[in-house]
């Protein structure tokens, strides 16, 4: 609505398959899966992972084929290597979502549900599920050589605690995050591509909530769940990353998402990259956005 008002005009359910660019290699729009182009007065801004945005959408000859200037082939030289970094980026995350309509309120057995039913204040943080400082890193290191964790990191939200409108009367919403689930599974260990594979994951991950939440399974009366494999097909999420790349010491500030490029321009003139893959990274703060909006203002002349 606050975009509406502003002028913006939003469209959803299109596909976007290219970032079209001008006989100089400026990004003048955007062309959508079904062929429609959309052209920017002044600068087109992508929301998309680096990776999505330059390995997906932009042609890698684009500044032709064929000898130029060395202006021109200068210009190439840096997108090919923009495109090396982007190309090479670290996008370990091992992020697993299970989204659950529940027929109750959980009931955890260190606190136990008050008589009314209604929420109490170890419904409305987040909870976890972890006891030892040790099965955290034996979840890392099961990821990290392609396994499921076994005891995963289990972070419940139950959003329907402070807002009683996004479920019926007695029923409740909740909302897994669950880390440790490599994006690459060994294949001796199975695919997220195999259903049973990543049902028994699931299972896995309910048992566990359900030592500390007794009757919760029981109470699941729908479910959602998005292997990292979900995350990107759906989302676009490469390597399903939820925050667009990962967030190393090698891979934020001046070096996100690529050395020298922390500034949300890229190599190709009038593209912008406003997402988390942009400094500081992701955490939902939109603060990759309200950067990129600042330098795109100053480009333009425009004072903030």
């Amino acid at each position: 609505k606050a975009a509406s008002e502003a002028g913006a005009e939003l469209r959803t359910g299109c596909a976007v398959s290219e970032i079209v660019l001008d006989s100089k290699g400026r990004a003048k729009g955007v062309r959508l899966a079904g062929g429609e182009v959309f052209t920017a007065r002044r600068a087109v801004v992508s929301n998309l992972t680096p990776h999505q945005t330059v390995m997906h959408l932009l042609n890698e000859d684009a500044y032709g084929k064929d000898g130029a200037s060395a202006r021109v082939r200068e210009k190439k030289q840096r997108l090919a290597d923009y495109r090396r970094h982007i190309r090479g980026a670290d996008y370990t995350c091992g992020a697993f979502k299970i989204n659950c309509a529940l027929d109750s309120l959980p009931n955890f057995a260190c606190l136990p549900n008050d008589e009314s039913g209604l929420p109490g204040p170890q419904h409305r943080g987040t909870i976890h599920f972890e006891n030892r400082m040790c099965e955290i890193e034996r979840a890392s290191v099961e990821a990290s050589l392609g396994i499921p964790a076994t005891c995963p990191v289990i972070e419940m939200t139950i959003p329907s605690s402070l807002d009683s409108t996004i479920a019926p009367p007695g029923k409740h919403v909740a909302q897994l995050f669950v880390q440790f689930a490599p994006y690459d599974v060994d294949p001796v260990e199975g695919s997220w591509h195999d259903p049973r594979f990543k049902n028994a994951f699931v299972n896995r991950v309910l048992s566990i909530v359900d030592e500390f939440a007794p009757g919760f399974q029981d109470s699941i009366i729908g479910l959602d769940a998005l292997s990292p494999l979900d995350l990107e097909n759906i989302f676009g999420l490469h390597k399903g990353n939820i925050f667009h790349g990962a967030l190393g010491l090698n891979q934020i500030g001046w070096a996100r998402p690529a050395p020298g490029w922390s500034s949300h321009r890229t190599p190709i003139d009038s593209l912008y990259l406003c997402s988390a893959g942009n400094h500081p990274g992701g955490g939902v703060s939109g603060a990759p956005g309200r950067n990129c909006a600042a330098i795109l203002l100053s480009d333009m002349g425009i004072g903030i």
